[in-house]
């Protein structure tokens, strides 16, 4: 993730590391990227390290407006170390306004995930290093998936992602071969524990 972002930044016009701090906040808190960049301070919680998704930002009549988050109700989502230092440089640059945006464009504005592709000139980056199917809304999908593979339980994935069921969660998880291998593993570790020191037995009938 840390080799896509710095990607991006290398390839948008101005170098702008925001970009690549949007990238990498997105994927860490499997956020869309309209959450992004409605995020304020007064969201942030430094003393216990967690975001409150309260709103996004989607292209409306008009032009690009903040609404209520997809769910339509809030949410707390955790931030996990590998971010934390990220957020904090934000919270200091943007000052104690706890309305100020913590993301937005170099100058200033609103960041879409329309924004973000063009500036970072994504679709080029992603297929120059081997990810040409990567999309935006991706960052979420990898953000889940690596919950679930540190062994986070679906039912909390659900209350993180916003989603109304746990199908839906469900959809966005994508293990990898590592994990697929140590549920082989766990398998047949749990029949061997039920064989008889003898060996397995035939079942009369």
């Amino acid at each position: 993730m840390t080799r896509l972002a710095a990607a991006l930044v290398e390839r948008s016009a101005d170098k702008y590391v925001g970009w690549g701090e949007v990238v990498i906040f997105a994927a860490c808190t499997a956020a869309r990227i309209g959450e992004v960049s409605g995020v304020r301070a007064g969201d942030i919680d430094r003393d216990a390290w967690t975001w409150t998704v309260r709103r996004q930002t989607t292209p409306g009549p008009g032009g690009v407006v903040d609404k209520g988050t997809k769910g339509k109700r809030a949410r707390t989502v955790p931030l996990i170390a590998e971010v934390r230092d990220l957020v904090a440089r934000r919270l200091d640059a943007v000052g104690s306004n706890p309305g100020t945006r913590l993301f937005t464009g170099p100058r200033g504005g609103r960041i879409t995930t329309a924004v973000l592709r063009d500036a970072t000139h994504w679709d080029e980056v992603v297929t120059s290093l081997g990810y040409e199917h990567l999309r935006r809304h991706d960052l979420r999908h990898t953000g889940l998936t690596w919950m679930a593979d540190a062994g986070v339980p679906v039912h909390v994935l659900r209350k993180i992602a916003g989603h109304g069921s746990l199908t839906t969660t469900q959809r966005y998880l994508h293990p990898d071969a590592r994990s697929i291998a140590d549920a082989g593993e766990a398998l047949s570790a749990h029949l061997a524990a039920r064989r008889s020191p003898d060996g397995p037995r035939l079942r009369v009938v």
